[in-house]
């Protein structure tokens, strides 16, 4: 038999299922989350899109999104395809705040890449327990396919208005 969860760690406990998508990279971006909460079954989802972005940008702006929609402290399971946005925030972030939100290249420190968006989802995690897990990407996961639909949606408005 599992333990008993606390009434308190249950209700704070959520999914968030995030995806990107862009149509040429650079080119029209499209963004999409949904943010579970298993205890009550309540589900929150939500997409966006920019006329021209790249498709790390649009992978970030999904999580950051939906991190953004929580109104406490929550402990939260981070689903996505991005292996861009997982090593981001397992293996990069620690060593790019070291070097002032820098990285090397060719020996030399350079700017990170989308750091403004880097360093926003840097405010929201320290705010929650995050935990990453990696979904294979269009593998029938049907939350990361609803995302993907969903951001592909976000950004058609924007095809042929370049």
């Amino acid at each position: 038999m599992p333990p008993a969860k606390s009434k308190s760690s249950e209700n704070h406990e959520v999914q968030l299922f995030a995806d990107g998508a862009c149509s040429g990279n650079p080119g029209p971006g499209g963004w999409a989350f949904i943010l579970r909460h298993p205890a009550s079954g309540k589900e929150l989802e939500k997409s966006g899109g920019e006329r021209e972005t790249t498709n790390n940008r649009m992978e970030l702006t999904a999580v950051i999104r939906g991190l953004e929609s929580l109104k406490r402290p929550t402990s939260v399971e981070l689903l996505t395809d991005s292996v861009y946005v997982g090593k981001g925030l397992t293996e990069w972030m620690p060593k790019w705040k070291l070097n002032g939100w820098r990285r090397k290249e060719g020996g030399r420190l350079k700017e990170v890449v989308n750091v403004d968006l880097w360093q926003r989802l840097d405010e929201l995690i320290a705010r929650h327990q995050i935990k990453f897990t990696h979904v294979r990407g269009h593998s029938g996961h049907v939350e990361n396919e609803r995302c993907d639909t969903m951001a592909v949606a976000a950004y058609q408005k924007y095809l042929g208005r370049r």
